[in-house]
């Protein structure tokens, strides 16, 4: 039987100014890749920076995190944008951070939508074309990542994008395979050993389990752990270690 391989990832660089957000170095050490920041839901020009830096250092892959320009709201709000408005803000961010990529020793490997674009994708057919063109018009090797089954991932293969399946470990799910929406009880899952649990059953038997129960068949490259999320670094190292344990090798999907 062939060795389960699965890349860890986690959303970085949201520091803002005088404003601290999450621990950047500690989850390096453990992810395998780093969604960035570009500037528009969070993270200013240093910051990003050092993020890219100190990713490059560990041999850590970076990818573009895009959003909606919305900094008071953490990108956490849907705007419904122009399309051909929205290509532009996206080919933006990425050219943004492919310059403090280089002159830090790393470079963009791949381009994930955050927040409410990231939900946005799954089923507004316009958006996620928007998304997909921003991504072709700079670079059509790019890897794109999203939620399976996505109008984002259908439309991105469709023009010959690689795309990368995620699941997100801390996040409850509803039995159509979607997020359940933060504003929620029950949409953020904090116990590092159940997230762990259900982290190392979806790498070894492509299941998860929604929030009535409901038995999904998911599959996922790549498994997220928000940097932002209470208790994040011990959540990730104990969902890696478990990983480990079951026999899951931990590696960038880019490489």
């Amino acid at each position: 039987m062939s060795t389960v391989r699965i890349d860890l990832n986690s959303d970085l660089g949201e520091s803002l100014g005088t404003w601290e957000l999450g621990n950047d170095e500690a989850m390096l050490d453990i992810v395998t890749s780093a969604n960035v920041a570009c500037g528009f839901h969070a993270g200013d020009s240093l910051t990003l920076r050092r993020t890219c830096a100190q990713a490059a250092e560990r041999g850590v892959v970076v990818g573009a995190q895009v959003s909606y320009r919305d900094l008071a709201g953490f990108g956490r709000r849907f705007i419904d944008m122009d399309a051909d408005e929205l290509t532009a803000d996206v080919i933006y961010q990425i050219g943004a951070l492919e310059a403090l990529c280089r002159v830090s020793g790393a470079r963009v490997e791949y381009v994930k939508p955050h927040g409410a674009l990231y939900n946005a994708v799954v089923l507004h057919e316009e958006q996620a074309a928007a998304v997909v063109a921003a991504v072709v018009a700079v670079d059509p090797a790019l890897p794109v990542m999203g939620l399976p089954g996505s109008a984002f991932l259908r439309l991105a293969a469709e023009v010959g994008l690689r795309t990368v399946a995620e699941a997100f470990a801390d996040r409850a799910y509803t039995p159509e395979g979607h997020l359940v929406p933060r504003r929620q009880p029950g949409a953020v899952l904090h116990d590092p050993e159940v997230v762990a649990a259900r982290m190392v059953r979806l790498a070894t038997d492509g299941v998860i389990t929604a929030v009535d129960g409901t038995e999904l068949e998911v599959r996922a490259d790549s498994i997220c752990t928000h940097g932002d999320t209470p208790g994040a670094v011990h959540m990730a190292a104990a969902l890696r270690a478990a990983l480990t344990e079951a026999g899951v090798e931990i590696a960038p999907f880019t490489r």
